[in-house]
């Protein structure tokens, strides 16, 4: 990856189509409610993108993509996609994408070896949890031996934090329960893991307060501003990624939900100093993921 020819990393974008395999029955009608929650077409009037049309999407643009899917087949039903497909498409991208995985943490000790293995055979980065949709607490003692694994291979964990468009206006909220994504629960991870960087998903709505004090106490965790338009952040939010949380705020879009383009217009318009805007949109992820980038003065 040319860093000097990228002008952004997003940090969090989603592999919404199976690589190898037809979509499960009802998926369709989980992506179309999570369409009108974001007022996103593509999920109602056809297929969403492919990992290539993803890649090729942001090679468009220049803008780096940190890409993975959520394993939430134990809650959901729905198949996961599978990790080394989307590590192996993103290899083939590499100029432009890079892998993350996911595993739910109940699958133990089975997980911690699939997650080991991710990271020294496909150059897997870090992993994603959603708790809502994992149906877990962070601070779970049970995740641990799969935390203990990304820790030991020096690998990101990145917890999906606050309310989800998953399930938002269906029968029930498709089972998915809101209370696991309160980010006070991942203040005990980062206590337990304090070597590993964590990033929290999202302003964390409800608990945008709980997601900033845990980032400003805590030295490895960081927040991506994915899953919001821009102008709907709260202004407590924007202060902290103005000034004390600078170094630790992370572009992200949620693609395809919110695409880029949407996200960056509406960011235009934010009231974030000029000299901090390259440090959330390029520079912290970069040093995050170890491809360089500058400090913050």
């Amino acid at each position: 990856m040319d860093l000097d020819n990228i002008v952004a990393i997003d940090i969090h974008t989603h592999a919404e189509e199976p690589c190898n395999c037809p979509r499960d029955d009802g998926y369709d009608q989980f992506q179309a409610g999570m369409a009108r929650y974001f007022r996103n077409p593509a999920g109602v009037d056809g297929m969403l993108p492919t990992v290539p049309q993803t890649a090729a999407y942001y090679r468009e643009r220049r803008i780096a993509a940190v890409i993975f899917g959520v394993d939430a087949e134990r809650e959901t039903g729905f198949r996961r996609h599978s990790n080394e497909d989307i590590a192996r498409l993103a290899a083939e991208n590499s100029d432009i994408l890079i892998p993350f995985a996911s595993i739910d943490p109940a699958k133990g000790r089975l997980g911690a070896r699939e997650a080991r293995r991710l990271v020294r055979d496909f150059g897997v980065r870090g992993f994603k949890f959603h708790p809502t949709m994992q149906g877990f607490f962070p601070n779970d003692r049970a995740a641990y031996p799969l935390y203990e694994a990304i820790a030991e291979e020096g690998a990101i964990m990145l917890f999906h934090t606050g309310q989800t468009g998953v399930g938002a206006g269906m029968r029930g909220g498709m089972g998915m329960r809101l209370k696991y994504s309160d980010p006070i629960h991942v203040d005990d991870v980062a206590v337990d893991f304090p070597d590993t960087p964590i990033i929290l998903a999202h302003p964390s709505f409800p608990w945008t307060e709980q997601g900033l004090a845990v980032a400003t106490h805590k030295p490895n965790v960081y927040i991506d501003m994915s899953g919001w338009s821009p102008r709907y952040f709260p202004p407590i939010f924007t202060q902290y990624a103005n000034t004390i949380l600078k170094r630790k705020m992370l572009f992200g879009s949620d693609w395809p939900a919110i695409t880029p383009d949407r996200w960056l217009a509406d960011f235009a318009d934010l009231p974030i100093r000029d000299e901090v805007r390259p440090l959330i949109l390029k520079d912290n992820a970069a040093r995050l993921l170890g491809l360089g980038g500058r400090d913050a003065d």
